[in-house]
């Protein structure tokens, strides 16, 4: 099949709203997760750890913690929406299909998915930002900035969700996808250490994965600075956001309409 580029419309907006209606069913218990998960995070870790670690960057423990853990965040409320949430969707409810019935396309509707995941992404690093806050741990009006970084971040890592969606054959699938790139992203990308502590070639491995420029953008804005390089790390979200967006749309369109 020729390889087609995406090219979607204003209606992938329908697929979005069609999504916030269904989660405002069960938002109640979806924000008290949202909540109740970086608040343990921050406890156990933040200031039981911290108590032993230290500074570090510069900062104390909590802080480094709590801006690695909004970004880490992001990256798994958007790959578990796109992975289990819209895999559902496509093959268990049928939901894909009758969307293509209606008048949307594959394109429409992976950008629909895509940008809901990445919405989500902003509630639970919202979340986090607000209990961070709470507790004194974060300083500076910057850190408002980390809501619209977290709906790029969130989309980055739906739009890669999305392509292993389009090729999985069970739920089962997923476990590679999650043991083998989410979950070594979340343990060297900076969210629990600096890079600085990793061999050369596992931080040059690092620095390439977009979870380290993510955390590059949002650790500055959570402690009353600017990032550095901050043109170098958007373009590396933005880039494998559309890579990753042609790639699925292109996945999908060949598992549903060939």
């Amino acid at each position: 099949m020729t390889a087609v580029l995406p090219s979607p419309s204003l209606r992938w907006i329908a697929v979005w709203q069609r999504h916030l209606l269904v989660w405002r069913k069960l938002s109640l218990a979806s924000l008290v997760g949202n909540f109740g998960d970086p608040l343990l995070y921050l406890l156990a870790l933040g200031y039981g750890l911290g108590r032993f670690v230290g500074n570090m960057d510069g900062m104390p423990y909590v802080t480094f913690l709590a801006s690695g853990i909004v970004c880490s965040s992001a990256m798994n409320t958007a790959t578990f929406e796109a992975l289990y949430s819209a895999y559902t969707r496509m093959t268990a409810q049928q939901t894909w299909a009758g969307m293509l019935a209606a008048p949307l396309d594959i394109d429409d509707i992976v950008m629909g998915e895509m940008v809901w995941a990445g919405t989500k992404s902003v509630f639970s690093a919202g979340a986090i930002v607000v209990v961070a806050t709470a507790l004194g741990i974060v300083h500076g009006a910057q850190v408002i900035l980390v809501l619209p970084v977290s709906l790029l971040v969130g989309t980055c890592f739906a739009a890669m969700g999305l392509v292993v969606t389009a090729i999985s054959k069970s739920y089962e699938f997923f476990l590679y996808y999650v043991t083998l790139v989410v979950t070594p992203m979340m343990l060297f990308c900076g969210v629990f250490f600096p890079l600085d502590g990793l061999p050369p070639a596992l931080r040059a491995a690092a620095e390439l994965l977009p979870l380290t420029h993510a955390v590059a953008i949002v650790r500055p804005l959570m402690t009353g600075s600017w990032p550095a390089s901050l043109p170098l790390h958007l373009f590396v979200l933005v880039a494998y956001t559309a890579v990753s967006y042609a790639a699925a749309t292109a996945l999908a369109r060949r598992r549903l309409l060939a």
